[in-house]
């Protein structure tokens, strides 16, 4: 190494041990601040603030704080440490500037035909937080095709175990556009696998958190996964960049108004998960409200106040039209039905005031009168009656409903009561969306959907009702969609999520899987999704793949993890879910976990079910018997979308080992 460049990178080291000192610094008189308040509500929500920023400014010597550094031309001649977060000395100047920040965005999109006023682009290598090289990019150099970064592509494939980390360093100009999409913007990302629409959603997250933190600080963002062994998986990424205030949560827990049981008959959940249902739903609900056949009379004293029959239909009616949700309309019928005794009170002489008109919304006739007309409504009692009393459901699903699609409906055994209802996600789904049209669902700031392509049109509707006047980030594959209830486009889905005017970014740069598996798992792309452009590699390292054929898989298996183990980063052994228990006995004396147990994604080897493994990845993945995984779904197209899933899993190696014959259209052509 030249001593110009030794120099320059010791420098660097220096600047790096700087930057750690001042953090410390920073965190240290942060925990020294003193909090006096005589409200001790002030005093816990200052405490509270202080927490949040101490979480903010730890330091994790594996992770450098800083990654790159922009050297601008003239006339500023500044230069900035691109980070993490931001460090500044004693005095308050910028030692490592936020990735999120404007000055920053030169970083990830500047070129030699358009520099945005960077000299120079310098890329930093680490081991384990210890700099060991730095890049220089010169982008005046006009003329000159652009150059190649080893160190990014050593960052893209550098080994990794356990959870998803974050991608900061690695972000490409076309992922950069979407995360830096305004706080008003919904933006729906079709991405390939091994394209990172997950860490561009979890980013864009992180990013609109510090770029309109008051705003949505106080409205809150939402990450919603598949399942609950993803939401580990990418549990440290937001974390890791400073950010602990967003929540994550799956589907199943976002509508969980009452317990689960588990899933239903799949052909009985692909109509419950239809959008029909909600008019039937809509129904349902404001069939309860009644038109009045007697007046209502109020006792008062000396007096009987009287309103007729026909004004109180007249009320219940204008209540109705305003478009309000049922338990708002409830709520006001009693003070509606109170101010039309006061006009009669007035009408007589009286003055009563709003006091008196309270009382009388409260007194025991006019709440008698006003339950009769709207009465109150449990969400499960009503699914429940729905589901057991087939003259009723006829009812509110004449026109919508086939006399078929009724019959599937209804239980076959009926449960003694709500409560002792075996309910699946797709009722708590319909539970969830009556008692929004009972109590308008609370509105988020933001929600990042991942694997939305896997929801049903209903369960699309609930997490849209989470952000009805926030804006959404909405991630997945149409290729990967494995449930039966898939929706088969991204307008329809967005129509479903009350964002049909978001619009579509479409990923097929696959930073993350290699070539040769994802030419291979392309194959499956003109039966599974043939409208949608195949992925393309962009990594100068081909990859691994090995496919052979054994008398005995699961014992061949056992074999490959042996021969991967030695290697550096994480492995995936993906099997049909069926195979799981005797994949369990075949790994005994190997220290191994099987996702979906709980710290399922600290093993470097994880046993993997098929249906457990979108949305992650490993370094090394032993992919077992693809015509199970095929044949362990309800039809053949699922199937074929979930072994297309399981074959892009993979970083750096993919070994298929089967006994059965491979699916027809794996074969070569």
């Amino acid at each position: 190494m030249p001593s110009d460049t030794s120099d320059t990178l010791q420098a660097e080291k220096d600047y790096l041990k700087t930057s750690r000192g001042a953090l410390a610094l920073m965190r240290e008189k942060t925990g020294a601040l003193e909090i006096h308040s005589a409200d001790r509500v002030n005093q816990e929500y200052l405490q509270a603030a202080i927490f949040r920023r101490m979480k903010e400014l730890e330091d994790d010597p594996d992770v450098p704080l800083f990654f790159g550094r922009l050297d601008y031309l003239e006339p500023t001649d500044e230069t900035f440490h691109i980070g993490r977060r931001h460090v500044n000395d004693a005095l308050g100047e910028p030692l490592v500037v936020d990735w999120r920040a404007d000055i920053s965005v030169p970083f990830y999109r500047a070129s030699k035909t358009e520099p945005m006023g960077v000299g120079v682009r310098r890329r930093f290598g680490f081991t384990h937080g210890e700099m060991t090289a730095f890049e220089d990019e010169d982008l005046t150099a006009s003329g000159q095709d652009e150059q190649h970064s080893d160190i990014l592509d050593a960052e893209i494939e550098r080994p990794r175990s356990g959870p998803m980390r974050d991608i900061v360093a690695t972000i490409q100009p076309e992922q950069d556009v979407i995360v830096r999409a305004g706080v008003d913007d919904t933006i729906c990302v079709q991405g390939a696998p091994g394209t990172g629409k997950t860490a561009v959603g979890l980013h864009r997250a992180a990013y609109l958190l510090y770029a309109y933190r008051d705003q949505l600080s106080r409205a809150g963002v939402l990450v919603v996964g598949p399942n609950a062994s993803f939401l580990r998986y990418i549990g440290d990424v937001l974390p890791a960049l400073g950010e602990i205030e967003a929540k994550q949560t799956t589907v199943e827990e976002l509508v969980a108004r009452v317990k689960v049981a588990g899933p239903g008959p799949a052909l009985v959940d692909v109509l419950k998960g239809d959008a029909r249902m909600a008019e039937v739903l809509h129904r349902a609900v404001w069939s309860h409200v009644k038109m009045p056949e007697e007046s209502l009379v109020v006792p008062r004293g000396a007096h009987r106040w009287r309103v007729a029959a026909y004004q109180a239909e007249e009320l219940v009616t204008e209540l109705r039209g305003r478009g309000i949700r049922y338990g708002a309309g409830r709520a006001m019928l009693p003070q509606r039905l109170a101010h039309a005794v006061l006009l009669r009170m007035e009408a007589a002489g009286d003055s009563p005031d709003d006091r008196v008109q309270d009382s009388v919304a409260r007194s025991r006739p006019v709440k008698q009168y006003a339950d009769a007309l709207w009465p109150a409504l449990d969400p499960a009692k009503l699914l429940f009656r729905l589901f057991t009393d087939p003259e009723l459901l006829a009812e509110y699903a004449d026109g919508i409903l086939t006399a078929e699609e009724q019959e599937l409906l209804l239980w076959d055994k009926v449960p003694r009561s709500p409560g002792a209802a075996k309910w699946s996600v797709a009722d708590a789904t319909l539970i969830d969306e009556i008692a929004d049209l009972v109590d308008r669902t609370p509105s988020l700031g933001h929600v990042v959907l991942d694997e939305a392509q896997d929801l049903s049109a209903m369960q699309l509707r609930a997490v849209g009702r989470r952000c009805s006047t926030g804006s959404m980030t909405v991630l997945g594959d149409i290729a990967q969609g494995t449930t039966p209830w898939a929706t088969p486009s991204w307008d329809e889905a967005l129509k479903h999520l009350g964002k049909s005017s978001a619009h579509t970014e479409e990923l097929t740069a696959g930073f993350r899987v290699p070539g040769q598996v994802i030419e291979y798992a392309a194959r499956l792309l003109p039966t599974i999704a043939p409208h949608l452009k195949p992925p393309t590699a962009v990594r100068r390292a081909r990859g691994e793949l090995t496919i052979t054929r054994v008398p005995d898989s699961l014992a061949a298996a056992v074999t490959a993890v042996h021969d991967v183990s030695e290697r550096l980063g994480s492995i995936g052994l993906i099997v049909p879910d069926a195979l799981v228990p005797a994949t369990r006995k075949a790994l005994q004396g190997i220290a191994f976990s099987v996702l979906g147990d709980e710290d399922d994604v600290d093993a470097h080897l994880d046993v993997v079910p098929a249906s457990l493994a979108k949305g992650l990845e490993f370094d090394h993945v032993v992919l077992v018997e693809p015509a199970g995984i095929v044949s362990g779904e309800a039809d053949e197209r699922t199937g074929l979308r979930r072994l297309y899933v399981c074959l892009t899993r993979a970083v750096t190696s993919l070994v298929v080992l089967h006994s059965e014959d491979l699916p027809a259209v794996l074969e070569a052509p």
